[in-house]
């Protein structure tokens, strides 16, 4: 009987012990799941937050934007832009663009078409974008900001103000790239072009006295052409010669008289809206005493390619330094 008593005893004894272990193994593993949960939730918490702040970015203009979340949705609001794009691999990412952009290879067919400086709020509403591409001349044609509800509706837009210079085109493909989490592809966009500059520049290295050039991009009588601050001022230092009006601020209108004064050697025009530019510039009251008129070098250039700040200036700058240098001989220009 005794025996009996404490084989019992000790199978009571043996339980409790067991059980007291089950429930100190169990209360452990409680603790650590609710430690983990803990840490998971605020994980959760600090990520959500940043989510929620978004990803802040600086736009070419100054503006401070904010990017919520991919961007999967674009719309471009002139071709400059829409090259860029479409020259880091983006374009199926476009959702609608600019009426001016429809030429430009390699865009989705069917795309929405905008105007340039009037974009339709509703369209572009309906689209849901996730970010505007904006121009600096998109605000010309009111004076006032086409976006304005669109921002204050939530929707980002970001703005690439006209390039002052090769070198401005270059930051504003950095900067697309970057917004776009392309940066890779705007890096090897950037240096093929910088090769293809350089690769022109050089033709002109060894000419001592530069040729004098004036470039048109408006046909009289409200004749149009560009100073310094301006990419293609630059596209003619780079040809090797000498802007007539290189002196002077950003558009320039030009008087005839102070055309015919400078007298240059060679007259470029990118005027695509008249029948005959060429022969325009040449029946000019005073132009037959300008010496690019009596040596018969008035050239046309391609009007998309020299406008437009990407890396399709690269086809004008060759008919440039072809127009004002036909011949690659070392007295060129001398």
């Amino acid at each position: 009987m005794k025996e009996m008593s404490q084989r019992r005893n000790r199978r009571i004894f043996t339980t409790n012990h067991t059980n007291h272990t089950n429930l100190s193994s169990e209360f452990l593993s409680l603790f650590v799941l609710v430690r983990v949960c803990s840490w998971l939730i605020l994980l959760l918490l600090i990520t959500g937050c940043n989510a929620d702040k978004g990803r802040e970015i600086t736009d070419r203009s100054g503006r401070q934007i904010v990017i919520n979340g991919p961007i999967n949705r674009i719309v471009s609001t002139a071709p400059s832009n829409t090259e860029i794009i479409t020259d880091l691999g983006m374009a199926d990412k476009l959702v609608a663009i600019d009426v001016h952009s429809a030429n430009v290879a390699g865009i989705p067919d069917g795309l929405p078409l905008l105007d340039f400086f009037f974009p339709d709020a509703e369209v572009i509403i309906n689209l849901e974008p996730d970010i505007i591409i904006a121009n600096g001349h998109n605000p010309t044609g009111t004076g006032e900001d086409p976006f304005r509800l669109l921002r204050e509706m939530g929707i980002p837009v970001v703005y690439i103000p006209m390039s002052k210079s090769i070198d401005d085109i270059y930051r504003d493909i950095a900067f697309i790239a970057d917004l776009l989490q392309a940066q890779k592809r705007g890096e090897e966009v950037i240096d093929s072009m910088k090769a293809q500059v350089t690769e022109i520049s050089q033709k002109a290295a060894h000419i001592n006295k530069k040729k004098t050039v004036y470039f048109e991009i408006s046909a009289a009588p409200e004749m149009i052409t560009f100073g310094k601050d301006s990419f293609l001022n630059d596209m003619i230092a780079v040809i090797g010669g000498r802007n007539i009006f290189e002196n002077d601020n950003w558009i320039v209108n030009p008087g005839a008289e102070s055309i015919i004064e400078r007298n240059p050697d060679v007259i470029l025009t990118n005027v695509n809206y008249i029948p005959d530019p060429i022969g325009e510039i040449k029946s000019r009251p005073g132009f037959e005493h300008i010496n690019a008129v009596i040596n018969n070098c008035v050239y046309q250039i391609d009007t998309d390619s020299s406008v437009r700040p990407s890396t399709r200036i690269i086809p004008a700058l060759r008919q440039m330094s072809q127009a004002v240098y036909p011949t690659t001989g070392t007295d060129q220009g001398n």
